[in-house]
């Protein structure tokens, strides 16, 4: 990790085409992070972010890449009014947040053997040393830890402090 860069690289046991599932797929998607993704998936496609019954859309919120079980790229979501109070975030922190550039996450998945892929999570674009790189920079690791377990064991991580099915996702199971 650099101050404008998150890189973090996790083995699975699991096929890159599972793996591409778990990043893609709602019904997966909201088992480790606690949302799900309105979107084809197609290259300039929008994408939706549909959270704690907050679906936050902008037109810059956009599918950047898409090579199906390889690579997948997009522009992270808008923080909204809405989402804010989806998520239990301030006012005053969500206008901090939102005053910093659109980020952009990458996912490059490689086979490694028959039965193990590599996941690398690329979040970037970030102001360095802002605020919303400190609130990442604690949840993906997590986030990613559950989506490991979920494809390892069927379950996914709880959220700390919760022991509900729900994933580890989220900006106030991180805290500020």
């Amino acid at each position: 990790m650099s101050d404008s860069v998150i890189d973090y690289t996790l083995y699975i046991q699991a096929d890159p085409a599972r793996v591409w599932q778990a990043l893609t797929e709602p019904a997966l998607t909201r088992r480790y992070w606690g949302l799900s993704f309105e979107t084809d998936w197609a290259v300039g496609s929008p994408m939706a972010w549909v959270e704690r019954g907050a679906r936050t859309s902008d037109p810059a919120q956009v599918v950047l890449e898409c090579v199906p079980d390889r690579r997948l790229s997009y522009t992270w979501h808008t923080f909204s009014p809405q989402w804010a109070e989806s998520a239990g975030i301030g006012e005053e922190l969500r206008a901090e947040l939102a005053a910093e550039p659109r980020t952009t996450v990458t996912y490059e998945i490689e086979p490694v053997g028959d039965t193990l892929a590599r996941l690398t999570v690329r979040h970037e674009g970030f102001t360095p040393g802002g605020t919303l790189i400190g609130m990442c920079a604690r949840a993906w690791p997590m986030l990613a830890s559950s989506l490991k377990t979920l494809l390892e064991t069927g379950a996914p991580l709880p959220e700390p402090g919760h022991e509900s099915g729900q994933g580890a996702g989220g900006y106030e199971a991180h805290g500020r």
